[in-house]
């Protein structure tokens, strides 16, 4: 219950374990054509360019990045945790020049912020934000940031690497134009896979490039070749075969579900685990309307060890959650009730051990109240 990788379901796993075929047979190239209308599903898009990166959710970031960002290019990077400072980071190693929108970790992103920083910098190209802050958990407002970008003529970098499968990632609907995520949270994949698209927009300033992407193997235009949907695919590298297997049942099992169902499930999950954490007497560190029903940060009391809490929840009752990163480290425990692992069994187990072991640290906390408190919201 961290915040990812998530649970692996047993048909994911037992995709995964299917024999290995080669990455240019046809019924492999037909898996392909299957996981890449599945994943404009999850998405939420008709965007051409959509298929998953051999690769994990960084890699993910760096394509987006790599492809759209040239040298002298002006990106304005929103930053309210620790995955804003990545998009920072890989802004400048393009050669491109990132204009920071600073905001409180715990807080949604600025959209008033992120318009200032466009009227000092005009000749901005493209704007990046993350939608779901896994470090804080913390959720901002896609539409309205993805509405700016194009207000002023920008394109827009999303990460949504928490957010697929979890909450609504409405790709198409926001006009995002890049877009990339993760297998290992909400999809309750295997880690190593990159789900991106990329909107007609983008696909143009790609094809433009006077500069030779850095990255060979990100490289969209090389990849299109193999992912583009032509009858003739043209060999760009060996695609891990068993992780696509298992990353089509994942998929496959979303849609089974449904996205509105998924993402019921989530909340609901979410709003049993909070009920049951505030009547243990355990605050929520971020607002109830920018919180992340997959990704739930507690403020650690008073006095209490953070290190030696997890480790008793881990040793002890087999049960891992997360500690807080960059500024919140050792202020927040961040749980995760992402994809297979959402569910009121781990919502129960979780409050259960948690108030055992904060009871055994000698924590101000009300014992007794937090499974009744929990219960009444799935008896609701």
């Amino acid at each position: 219950m961290g915040p990812g990788p998530s649970d692996v379901s047993p048909r994911v796993l037992g995709a995964l374990s299917r024999p290995t075929i080669g990455h240019l047979d046809p019924l492999f190239v037909e898996l392909m054509d299957e996981i890449k209308a599945l994943l404009q599903f999850a998405f939420k898009t008709g965007n051409a360019l959509t298929l998953p990166v051999s690769a994990p959710g960084s890699a993910g970031m760096e394509a987006c990045f790599v492809n759209l960002v040239s040298p002298g290019d002006k990106v304005i990077v929103c930053q309210n945790g620790v995955f804003g400072g990545r998009m920072q980071e890989n802004v400048e190693r393009c050669g491109g020049v990132a204009v920071m929108v600073e905001d409180e970790w715990g807080q949604p992103v600025s959209v008033d912020k992120a318009a200032a920083a466009f009227d000092q910098h005009p000749d901005a190209a493209i704007l990046a934000f993350v939608h779901a802050e896994t470090s804080t958990g913390v959720r901002s407002d896609a539409a309205a940031l993805c509405s700016l970008a194009r207000e002023r003529g920008a394109l827009s970098i999303v990460d949504t690497v928490t957010s697929l499968g979890g909450i609504d990632v409405d790709v198409d609907g926001w006009g995002a134009d890049a877009v990339y995520s993760g297998t290992q949270k909400c999809l309750s994949c295997v880690p190593g896979i990159a789900p991106v698209t990329f909107s007609a927009k983008a696909v143009e300033r790609i094809q433009k490039r006077t500069h030779k992407v850095q990255s060979w193997f990100l490289d969209m235009q090389l990849v299109m070749g193999y992912w583009g949907g032509s009858s003739k695919r043209a060999y760009h590298h060996t695609a891990p075969v068993n992780a696509l297997y298992a990353l089509h049942e994942a998929l496959v099992i979303l849609q089974e579900e449904g996205l509105e169902a998924s993402f019921r499930r989530h909340r609901r999950n979410h709003e049993a685990l909070v009920a049951g954490l505030e009547a243990m007497g355990l605050a929520m560190a971020v607002a109830p309307e920018c919180r992340l029903p997959q990704l739930n940060s507690v403020l650690i009391p008073a006095g209490v060890d953070d290190a030696a809490v997890r480790g008793a929840l881990l040793h002890d009752f087999n049960l891992e959650i997360g500690a807080g990163l960059g500024a919140l480290g050792g202020k927040t425990w961040r749980i995760g009730l992402m994809g297979h692992s959402s569910n009121e069994q781990n919502v129960v187990a979780c409050l259960n051990a948690l108030e055992a072991v904060l009871g055994r640290e000698g924590a101000d906390i009300a014992p007794g109240l937090a499974l009744p408190a929990a219960k009444a919201v799935y008896a609701d």
